[in-house]
């Protein structure tokens, strides 16, 4: 059986591993063919199918494996009777308590050992199949995912292929040629053969879809990318990544410095093997996979021709002709002189030399992590093809097992974990719930993790020369080794703090010192743009027209960091408590961020009411952060025209069942678009309800929150869980993103806040 193993270094991978505060928030799957009952593993079995036989209707995991395993080592069962509110019946205060004491003891005992609560932080179907083909490349498949992990990531596959044989972008989106033609190759790597091989005939379903959609000389850009190292597509039929560009001068506009960070270490490690024009070994599998993918011989296709093709599914954010055009300019007169003497000499291996410089750097500030999984790939190879036996490879390849997460739907890899975003806001929740008296513990658990998890200093050495931001007093998204600082994160960190401070240390632990909240506030400074708004990671800044160039075709806004509405108010609470609690520190700093703030989010809104949300789906999540923030800095449902605007959609989007629904296509298309059916989600009626509490919607009309208390209550399965539904994050509005912790904090937090704030009983 699989077991989830919390805050452990492996000690075999040293001395290729190691930790800030060791190891606290790693998590990492261990096999043990060995273990459990024959009833626990007729569970996991039981759990598989059901997510098979529903996989069309839902597509996200419930992340059960891990949960399985918690109760039963805590030795979890539910003491109060479950609760139901039937038509015409009053909700009062006791079965309120009753519905919300449930959800807390289960929720609690899904803590881990060391004070964070685990999750799947997954979705993508990008993210797997390029790791994959790196161990094959490197040749260290086998012993990176020996036959149980190989047996999962087909698992994995199998029950997210779409019914016509394609893969999403990520688990709910139609079929691309992007996820299908990786698939594809993943699962021929795995040893399934290409006309019977894997479940349900996978193998050849996918390979008619990629035919009947052209073949793979219409993958998009980073498809050409994987297809080129793999030896399955030339280098020429790529646009050019050239690494030149990491030895521009600084002050050009597009300097690796003014990038949006993501887009940077994606691009840095590329433009590196493309420089290099790596190739991995060209196996008999290569040869095979040469006359399987395309729709003329391999040895006939025109690569100069295809460059700019792409498959119309996989197109989100079109090309304008200037960006081909600079495109075909590098590729027709800048390339050939630079892969030429004396030029290659002079000028592409230093490139390749600065260009290596930055990647062993952001390897080292994450202690091999990396800022994410796409770049977590790409820098292992360019680490191994510049030396296939250094240790920087090795270090790597030991920082595998942190992104591999395993559920009922098999093996996945995580975007890098949510660790601390999770966990800042499971403790927030159970802290609205006023029962210290039952959940201390895990508080101070909770508390120990986030302290433990702040990052203690700046990046190493001449940061700024390696384009980095001050880290010293943030949050990472996921734990402190990660190293890069997230200012949503940080506020909600610091949030936390704060909260906790004001209790009693017997119970929650010593409260933090105030240098390192100090440290907090400096961070969150520092990151406001002029227009009031709060960038993720870095300052933003830099010129819009920037975005004409993404050279992406799949996502929107990539190339520069931009600010947003959940950072924003996330800071704006943050800092409205910090003052209070110390006002003599940088007071007329945090106000002026606060008002500028303010406008900002007043800016902003749509005009019908809503906010347009950027990590979570959509206008529901971002119209709760924005309600929020502005409640926060003392505006009311009176004196704030933005706070009725908001308040007016939210009533309006409510459905007859009590809930809110939003579907995910929300987000790419960016206008509100209710899910079919008049379908209800319980983590956007948490935050729905939340918005409307926050706007004080408890003193005027009280009876949309009853409704959407009494939709959350009657949801609650037996053991205090709620049910998986829709998927609800999202990055870069066209992926979609799976957290799994989100169904348990949102309904209890939105129950706290109801029990807390609206007056009992109600009855209809």
């Amino acid at each position: 059986m699989w077991k989830l193993k919390i805050a452990e270094g492996g000690e075999d991978s040293s001395p290729y591993i190691y930790s800030t505060n060791n190891f606290v928030g790693r998590q990492t799957w261990e096999f043990d063919p060995n273990a459990g009952t024959d009833e626990e593993r007729a569970e996991v079995e039981e759990a598989r199918l059901q997510f098979y036989n529903n996989r069309y209707q839902v597509k996200p995991s419930g992340d059960l494996l891990w949960r399985m395993q918690f109760l039963r080592e805590k030795k979890f069962k539910p003491t109060i009777s479950p609760v139901k509110i039937e038509d015409g019946e009053a909700i009062t205060h006791e079965k309120t308590t009753d519905a919300l004491r449930r959800s807390v003891h289960f929720f609690s005992a899904l803590q881990a050992s060391d004070g964070h609560w685990p999750a799947e932080n997954a979705g993508p179907l990008f993210f797997l199949p390029p790791l994959v083909i790196c161990t094959y490349i490197t040749g260290h498949l086998y012993s990176v995912f020996p036959e149980e992990h190989r047996k999962e990531i087909l698992r994995y596959l199998y029950y997210h292929q779409n019914e016509d044989g394609g893969w999403g972008l990520h688990i709910e989106g139609h079929s691309t040629m992007f996820s299908t033609g990786l698939s594809y190759i993943c699962m021929r790597i795995l040893g399934e053969g290409p006309d019977d091989g894997g479940q349900d005939n996978a193998c050849s379903r996918a390979r008619k879809w990629i035919l009947d959609h052209g073949g793979v000389t219409h993958m998009p850009s980073w498809g050409k990318t994987w297809l080129s190292i793999l030896g399955l597509f030339d280098w020429s039929g790529s646009n050019p990544m050239p690494p030149e560009f990491w030895i521009l001068p600084s002050f050009l506009p597009m300097h690796p410095a003014k990038m949006w960070c993501y887009c940077r270490m994606v691009y840095m490690p590329m433009s590196y093997l493309y420089g290099k024009r790596f190739v991995g070994p060209i196996t008999p599998l290569i040869l095979q996979l040469r006359e399987e993918l395309f729709i003329q011989p391999y040895n006939e296709i025109n690569w100069k021709k295809v460059r700019h093709l792409c498959a119309k599914e996989d197109i989100y954010y079109p090309h304008p002709w200037i960006q081909d055009l600079l495109w075909d300019s590098l590729y027709i007169s800048t390339e050939p002189l630079l892969t030429r003497w004396p030029f290659n000499k002079l000028i592409r291996e230093k490139a390749l030399q600065v260009t290596m410089k930055h990647i062993h750097y952001e390897d080292e500030n994450s202690r091999y992590i990396t800022i994410g999984c796409v770049e977590k790939v790409l820098c292992m190879l360019a680490c191994w093809a510049e030396d296939p036996n250094g240790d920087y490879f090795k270090k790597h390849l030991a920082r595998i097992p942190d992104y591999l997460w395993v559920a009922e739907d098999g093996m996945k890899m995580q975007s890098f974990g949510s660790q601390q975003w999770d966990t800042g806001f499971s403790i927030q929740a159970l802290l609205a719930t006023n029962l210290t008296d039952e959940i201390g513990p895990a508080l101070a658990r909770g508390h120990d993790y986030i302290k433990k998890s702040q990052v203690k200093d700046n990046p190493s050495g001449d940061f700024k020369s390696m384009h980095r931001h001050i880290s010293k007093g943030s949050w990472t998204f996921s734990d402190q080794d990660h190293g890069w600082q997230v200012s949503d994160c940080t506020a909600e960190g610091l949030k936390c703090c704060l909260l906790l401070s004001m209790m009693p240390s017997e119970i929650v632990g010593e409260k933090m010192e105030p240098e390192r909240l100090y440290d907090s506030v400096n961070v969150l400074l520092s990151l406001q743009s002029k227009n009031g708004g709060l960038s993720a990671w870095e300052p933003a800044g830099a010129a819009e027209w920037l975005e004409l160039l993404n050279p992406t075709e799949f996502f929107a806004d990539i190339v520069i960091e931009h600010e947003y509405v959940e950072c924003t108010s996330s800071a704006i609470q943050a800092l409205v408590l910090f003052k209070k609690l110390y006002t003599g520190h940088r007071k007329k700093e945090i106000e002026h961020f606060i008002t500028k703030s303010i406008h900002y989010l007043e800016n902003i809104q749509m005009p019908d009411g809503s906010w347009y949300g950027n990590w979570g789906v959509c206008f529901t999540y971002g119209t709760w952060f924005a309600l929020g923030g502005l409640a926060a800095a003392g505006e009311t449902f009176r004196t704030s025209a933005a706070m009725r605007k908001g308040v007016s959609f939210l009533l309006k989007a409510q459905r007859e069942n009590g809930g809110w629904g939003e579907s995910y296509l929300s987000s790419p298309q960016k206008t509100y678009i209710p899910l079919e059916g008049n379908r209800s989600n319980l983590v956007h009626t948490a935050w729905a309800m939340m918005g409307l509490i926050h706007a004080g919607q408890a003193k005027r009309d009280p009876t949309p929150l009853h409704r959407a208390a009494k939709f959350i209550i009657n949801s609650q399965l037996e053991n205090g869980d709620f049910p998986q539904q829709e998927i609800t994050g999202v990055f870069m509005k066209n992926c979609m993103l799976h957290y799994a912790a989100y169904r348990n904090i949102y309904p209890l937090w939105a129950l706290a806040e109801y029990r807390k704030r609206v007056p009992l009983p109600y009855k209809a």
